[in-house]
């Protein structure tokens, strides 16, 4: 059975995994998934191992073919995108009566699919990249120091997988060459030496991409690209495919206005479900390599916010520049807050913004710190708030911070203490706090990272900011 379009989007609307629509869900999420009934019909789970602080690691298996498929997720605790998308699976491969039969009937005869969701228990609970002893697994395949990293050897020694499928998060910030569009899907072939060598192993892994990116190209055209593909000694997808697993490295990427990843996460389930059903009837075999070779790289040169040719003034001499910002996610508890920070000042004419905007015309104007009044918390609403931005003042201080409160999501600064220095100014590296407008008035804040038209209605918005204190 050959899945069309139309398949894919009837497939991932009837099987997607309502209970993690939150990027960061902790392991206690998958646990109550995995306690589910209905995940057990055609799914053998087993529990593998634990983590450093004796969280359980899990590998389901579905079918009994002779071609081994591993596939491991989220062995950075900050890349969860991947782990959705196999709980998306989870639950087709356990569908019935749909009109998939036929494809689930031949992959489980055809393959035997490994699945280790949630390989670093202890990063995603932290939302970080490393494990609990701060080390990088994907560093740690020569090594072997870490629990989880040992793990993983050994089911790649046990199983002796013939297709592997390392999945990861890449940051939002990479392009497709040339463009403004953010690569949503990155894809790559790991090299297992530094002349990176092409051998038969290698060469089907690059056949087996080219048909995953021909699928992918009809939900996201010119969306995909390559990440690079320098060798790297102590990494498990350079390992894997030395080991002779033909091993195929998908990075979530971005998807403008997605910043749960749900439309990314769809786009893992597609790739994923192609590449069993290419594997299962061979038909990989087809593409050409040459084909693998034309998927773009990566560039790097998105930001979220870029403003062009704002006019700037020190010691009484004026220029334009660029100006490019950054929202920095920070977590806090288990939630997160955005620093918005200055990345670049300077020619970025052949960089890109999420946000995109040419203010030719207009000026640079400091933020100011409002004094006239200290407001309590409660009192603030959204329309105190833009009228003080129309006047400029780009923070406020509260008399009260109720306990427990850390976050906010007015658009402006909140200081705790008066004490707190607010500098509302321009400067690399800087806090992302200001205005643009001309002798007629304001006519945009930037407000930790955010542009605001001041022109127009605003409307209620999560600004994800954080109440600020003295350090």
């Amino acid at each position: 059975m050959n899945l069309i379009k139309e398949d894919f989007i009837k497939a991932f609307s009837l099987y997607e995994e309502k209970a993690l629509q939150y990027r960061r869900f902790k392991h206690a999420a998958i646990l109550q998934l995995l306690e589910r009934k209905e995940i057990r019909k055609q799914l053998a789970i087993e529990e593998i191992g634990k983590s450093v602080e004796d969280r359980s690691i899990f590998r389901l298996k579905y079918g009994q073919g002779s071609v081994k498929v591993l596939l491991w997720s989220q062995m950075h605790g900050d890349e969860p995108t991947a782990t959705m998308a196999l709980f998306d699976l989870f639950n087709f491969l356990n569908g019935e009566e749909d009109g998939f039969d036929t494809l689930r009937k031949e992959i489980a005869e055809k393959l035997t699919l490994y699945f280790i969701p949630m390989l670093n228990p202890d990063g995603a609970e932290r939302y970080q990249r490393r494990t609990a002893m701060d080390v990088d697994m994907n560093r740690d395949a020569r090594a072997l120091a870490t629990v989880e990293g040992a793990l993983l050897k050994a089911q790649a020694m046990l199983l002796k997988p013939d297709f592997a499928f390392n999945l990861h998060n890449q940051n939002n910030y990479y392009n497709i060459p040339g463009s403004a569009t953010p690569v949503t899907i990155s894809l790559l072939v790991p090299a297992y030496d530094y002349a990176r060598s092409v051998n038969r192993v290698r060469a089907d892994a690059m056949r087996l991409i080219v048909g995953i990116n021909k699928i992918l190209q009809e939900f996201i055209p010119d969306a995909v690209a390559k990440y690079d593909d320098e060798h790297t000694p102590r990494g498990f997808g350079d390992n894997f495919q030395k080991w002779g697993a033909r091993t195929i490295l998908i990075e979530s990427g971005a998807y403008a206005g997605d910043p749960e990843k749900l439309e990314v996460r769809k786009h893992n389930f597609i790739a994923l479900l192609h590449a069993f059903q290419e594997i299962a009837s061979g038909s990989y075999l087809v593409h050409d390599i040459a084909d693998y070779n034309a998927i773009p790289f990566n560039d790097e040169k998105l930001h979220d916010v870029l403003i062009r040719n704002l006019s700037i003034e020190k010691n009484g001499k004026r220029m334009l520049v660029d100006v490019a910002i950054r929202q920095n996610e920070k977590t806090v508890a288990s939630d997160y807050y955005v620093e918005g920070v200055i990345e670049d000042i300077g020619d970025l004419q052949d960089f890109y913004g999420y946000t995109d905007i040419d203010v030719e015309g207009l000026q640079f104007i400091p933020a100011k710190l409002y004094t006239d009044q200290v407001f309590s918390l409660a009192e603030l609403t959204l329309p105190i708030v833009i009228e003080l931005l129309k006047q400029g003042y780009g923070a406020l201080q509260i008399s009260d911070r109720p306990e427990g409160t850390q976050l906010h999501d007015f658009p402006i600064q909140i200081l705790t203490d008066a004490s707190f220095h607010y500098a509302g100014s321009l400067f690399f590296e800087g806090q992302a706090d200001f205005f643009i407008g001309s002798e007629d008035g304001i006519r945009f804040a930037l407000i930790n990272g955010y542009l605001l038209d001041l022109t127009i209605n605003l409307t209620e918005q999560n600004f994800k900011n954080k109440l600020y204190q003295p350090n």
